[in-house]
């Protein structure tokens, strides 16, 4: 089974709902790092040396390939990545091979087969 990695650079305050949308979409799971930093074309301001940036997070979705563009479309519309700057990012890297998914692995099979 092909698998690809959804990797999503967030403001905090979208976590749950880009988590909600990649589980509507067929996602099984989600790693989630917190309190990462990102930065843009233009720095961030600061205020007596302090950064005035929202807190980000990077949220990592293994995911079958036959979901992985819905998903992905998910993500950005309910992030509203395309509308507002700085509203974050998403991308998708083919993952070649997978262990550790004993107990994710039946139901990412169902979901493919319901697919064909």
């Amino acid at each position: 089974m092909r698998m690809k990695l959804i990797v999503v650079l967030a403001p905090d305050d979208k976590t749950d709902t880009i988590i909600d949308a990649a589980r509507e979409g067929g996602a099984t799971g989600a790693t989630v790092i917190t309190s990462v930093r990102g930065e843009g074309l233009k720095p961030e301001k600061t205020f007596l040396g302090l950064e005035i940036t929202s807190k980000r997070d990077l949220l990592l979705f293994l995911v079958v390939e036959e979901r992985s563009q819905e998903i992905l479309e998910r993500i950005r519309d309910v992030g509203r990545f395309d509308e507002e700057p700085g509203a974050g990012v998403a991308f998708q890297i083919d993952i070649e091979d997978v262990v550790g998914l004993t107990t994710q692995l039946p139901i990412m099979l169902k979901e493919v087969e319901k697919e064909l």
